[in-house]
């Protein structure tokens, strides 16, 4: 037996124990939660202040006593056959990672051929117990680390086919100032929206930035916002237990009884749960914002109501538990801060217009020149070929900016560097002098180059234009920027 699998026995026996120690105290939870009276949600916490404990202990009347508590109707929808198959489709097209089994996708869809019968009694009735996430630490470019937490391949189908059910059901009530991680909604639209509060007189933004917000959920008060709309036990049973799956971390389960775990298909639309009431509070106080997942901006126009806007939000996220992030959150002009990597600025024709962010744009050209490195032991063509996707994703993403002279430098400046990686590997002047007749450069000029070889980046911008053209790069398969 390999050390893999014995690290594999040894996640599944300490999953195993943890769920059986857990089982009771999923079922107390649930009989503590049956036995208080529903009121209206929310009004013990507003009635007795803004703490935490009172917010926590208001919400614990949900579930409501379901009639079927094997599962009912919603969690039997998740289950069927051509949910599931849709779910298995779009958890492949992602090509995510094993978890902590070390299944595959291609090895989970085997292993599920067998197993899933089993699985599917245990969802119904109640007893299943996932397994913990992987832990994964993600380097912020601002610095500091993101916790990522990868559920197995089995896990993300059910989260996935959960996900299905759920988001028609509560996407609709959800704020029209709410932009991430919805059908029909992305960061573009986002972006045009706050443009268009600034092209209105509000320039004076509230940039609101949490302060790590997956890990701070409090698990009994979004399964309270929940349950106002789903009544089926099953289900939220079922996603209490994701919430307490824990991480492997170290060779242990760490268990948390806050924070949902980022890197699951349900996270997102738990966290537009969560943050959905701070938004239909700004909506009844008549307020022009963009939220994305936590990002949240509120456009006003003058710095005094900005700090107006800023003390209710820090009250509404404290009844949630949340925390601002003072450092990264400011009352400020919207000229200078930038948002989903976007920024804004007033051009001399008085007009708003988008610009990449420098920030994003230093991101980018980081990357460019790591991909390009002369140094690192690829051919031309290879670096073309990585360079491709990176590329076009960036594009698609960036394609809003109104800056058409920074995408020409941005494209000159790529295909400069990929014409010094050439020269670099042809190394010598009779090398380089070769290769360029063979392009058919003429004597003379390819004669010139070879003689300063050793000035590659003096060369990448000068007669060799001639040969290494645009039109060449483009044979080669590299995309435009414009």
């Amino acid at each position: 037996m390999n050390r893999s699998e014995k690290s594999a026995e040894a996640v599944v026996a300490a999953w195993q124990r943890r769920a059986k120690r857990e089982e009771k105290w999923f079922d107390m939870k649930i009989q503590q939660a049956m036995q208080q009276m529903p009121g209206e949600p929310g009004r013990e916490a507003m009635t007795k202040g803004e703490s935490h404990c009172s917010a926590t202990s208001a919400e614990a009347c949900c579930p409501q006593r379901d009639p079927n508590p094997t599962g009912g109707g919603l969690l039997l929808a998740a289950l069927t056959r051509e949910n599931l198959l849709l779910a298995l489709k779009r958890v492949r097209s992602n090509k995510g990672v094993a978890g902590v089994d070390g299944l595959t996708i291609d090895e989970t869809t085997e292993h599920l051929k067998t197993a899933w019968p089993g699985i599917r009694r245990q969802i119904l009735a109640g007893e299943y117990r996932p397994a913990p996430v992987r832990r994964v630490l993600i380097p912020k470019p601002g610095g500091g680390e993101r916790k990522l937490g990868i559920p197995t391949v089995t896990d993300r189908i059910i989260q996935q086919a959960l996900l299905q059910v759920l988001q028609p059901m509560l996407d609709p009530d959800f704020s029209a100032h709410s932009y991430g991680f919805r059908p029909g909604r992305n960061a573009h639209q986002a972006v045009l929206a706050a443009q268009q509060y600034v092209h209105s007189g509000r320039e004076v933004v509230v940039d609101v930035d949490l302060e790590q917000f997956f890990d701070c959920i409090n698990h009994d008060l979004l399964i309270a916002r929940l349950s106002r709309k789903v009544t089926d036990r099953g289900v939220l049973r079922l996603i209490r237990a994701y919430l307490n799956c824990g991480a492997w971390i170290g060779g242990d389960i760490v268990v948390s009884r806050q924070g949902a775990p980022q890197g699951g298909p349900l996270s997102p639309l738990l966290a537009n749960v969560v943050l959905d009431e701070v938004d239909k509070e700004l909506e009844r106080r008549g307020h022009c914002f963009v939220r994305y997942a936590d990002d949240a901006n509120v456009y006003v126009r003058s710095p005094k109501a900005g700090l107006r806007v800023m003390a209710v939000l820090r009250r509404l996220y404290g009844r949630l538990g949340l925390r601002v992030n003072e450092s990264k959150s400011a009352v400020a002009s919207v000229f200078g801060r930038k948002f989903l990597g976007y920024s804004l600025w007033l051009a001399p024709d008085g007009k708003i217009r988008r610009v990449t962010a420098t920030k994003a744009l230093g991101a980018f050209k980081h990357r460019i020149r790591i991909m390009t490195a002369r140094n690192g032991g690829q051919s031309l063509e290879q670096v073309i070929g990585k360079l491709r996707p990176y590329l076009l994703g960036w594009k698609a993403y960036f394609c809003l900016s109104q800056t058409t002279a920074l995408w020409k430098r941005l494209d000159g400046w790529i295909r400069r560097r990929l014409r010094a990686l050439q020269l670099k590997q042809w190394r010598t002047g009779r090398t380089t002098h070769r290769e360029l007749r063979k392009m058919g450069a003429n004597p003379d000029l390819a004669a010139q180059i070879a003689a300063d070889s050793h000035r590659i980046w003096h060369n990448s911008a000068g007669w060799i234009h001639g040969v290494l053209t645009v039109a060449w790069f483009d044979r080669m398969g590299l995309p435009r920027l414009i």
